[in-house]
């Protein structure tokens, strides 16, 4: 499974703050890198000009092949396309030195809502989807999940990929021919096989995180958004269901090597999580999913951002580009391999438009019933990253308490 898949919340939400907020550290140095106002951005660069992308959230799998076809059709305004990843975590200290240096060499970040969060809070972000609203136009063109996702954004990026993620059961159907349908159900078959079910620490894990907050809607819960005050049922079901589960991977890779290799029968799965694997020979072709009852779609979605004091030229060869990347035929890129299931962003790309490459995974190892779980259930944006962090807080403290796994 690709390693870049956005696994360290806690550390980047301990120094983001509230992602809601969007409010810039008080004294930020990275606050005095300049902005271009958008009256001094020209329609192309003056020449072509390189981009440098830093990619801290795997979204090169996805839109990878976009950047290099614009650059390909358009060679007087893309001369090159240079890749550097890091960890979510490093995005904003890495920005914000080179910032502060008066050295900027990234010129855009693709992140998911974890760095998003960081470079909001530190100020880092041009607000391009501000400032330059009439030069992506393609933006109106968003699903609507996907435009309650760019809502996060506070105008500081430009969503790029979207999927609906999850909470949803992983099973291998020759241990469990009957699998829950209700969390009630769930509780139960847990507790007659203890340690066969588990999910991997929600600070780690992106699957474990949407189980955290697809719960409480789950539920029936009085608020959740609110995991201190409205997850009352929540935290009584996950310590009572922590009884049945001998130990917490510390990521979602593991708990695919758990299903793989018989130590459990079942875990807790994304639609993503659930096809890549499959996909790629890490969990066998016919383990199935199963939603359980009243679910609610906790969704996902991965950004573009701009950092402050990128150059006229550059911020005129960005924006080209994005507006390109929100077109029906680039979004179908992002069917990919599974990985972001679906992928595309925006309105009405179907699989048809994917690569014959994606079409033949989707076709063998994609869901059929994804469809109609997608159309016929709510979604939910993510609570912010203050909420988060206290619930992480409160999953460690309260629930699982001396079963998390160590790192090796």
């Amino acid at each position: 499974m690709r390693a870049s898949r956005r696994v360290q919340w806690a550390a980047t939400l301990g120094v983001a703050g509230l992602l809601a907020t969007g409010c810039g550290a008080p004294g930020s140095d990275s606050a005095s890198a300049a902005t271009l106002s958008a009256g001094s951005v020209p329609e192309k660069p003056s020449k072509a000009v390189t981009l440098n992308i830093l990619d801290v959230a795997g979204n090169k799998q996805l839109t990878g092949a976009i950047f290099d076809q614009f650059a390909k059709d358009h060679p007087d305004i893309i001369s090159a396309v240079t890749w550097e990843t890091a960890g979510a975590p490093d995005m904003a200290g890495k920005v914000k030195a080179q910032q502060q240096a008066g050295n900027l060499k990234i010129d855009l970040v693709l992140t998911g809502t974890d760095g998003l969060a960081a470079g909001i809070s530190e100020s880092l972000f041009a607000p391009v989807a501000k400032d330059y609203k009439d030069r992506l136009g393609n933006m109106a063109n968003y699903q609507e999940p996907a435009a309650a996702m760019q809502k996060l954004a506070q105008d500081q990026a430009v969503a790029l990929t979207y999927y609906p993620s999850g909470p949803l059961l992983e099973y291998n159907p020759d241990k469990v021919p009957n699998p829950p349908t209700t969390a009630e159900e769930l509780l139960s078959w847990a507790k007659e096989h203890p340690g066969r079910f588990g999910y991997a620490r929600p600070a780690n894990s992106g699957p474990g995180r949407t189980f955290l907050m697809g719960l409480p809607y789950i539920l029936g819960d009085s608020d959740p958004k609110d995991p201190v005050n409205g997850w009352s049922k929540t935290w009584d079901y996950l310590k009572q269901l922590n009884q049945s589960v001998t130990s917490y991977p510390t990521g979602t890779g593991v708990t695919m090597n758990n299903l793989k290799n018989g130590t459990w029968d079942m875990a807790i799965t994304t639609t993503g999580w659930d096809i890549n694997p499959r996909a790629l020979g890490q969990v066998p072709e016919n383990f199935k999913t199963q939603a359980l009852k009243g679910f609610t779609w906790v969704t996902d979605a991965q950004y573009a951002a701009v950092p402050k004091g990128v150059s006229a030229d550059k911020m005129a060869a960005i924006l080209q580009v994005l507006q390109y990347a929100l077109t029906p035929e680039q979004q179908a890129k992002t069917f990919d391999t599974g990985y972001f299931y679906p992928g595309p962003a925006i309105k009405d790309v179907a699989v048809d438009l994917a690569p014959q490459a994606s079409k033949d995974v989707i076709a063998k190892f994609g869901r059929p019933e994804y469809d109609a779980l997608i159309k016929d259930n709510p979604k939910a944006t993510p609570i912010d990253a203050a909420a988060l962090v206290k619930a992480f807080d409160t999953w460690d403290t309260q629930v699982a308490t001396g079963k998390v796994e160590q790192k090796k």
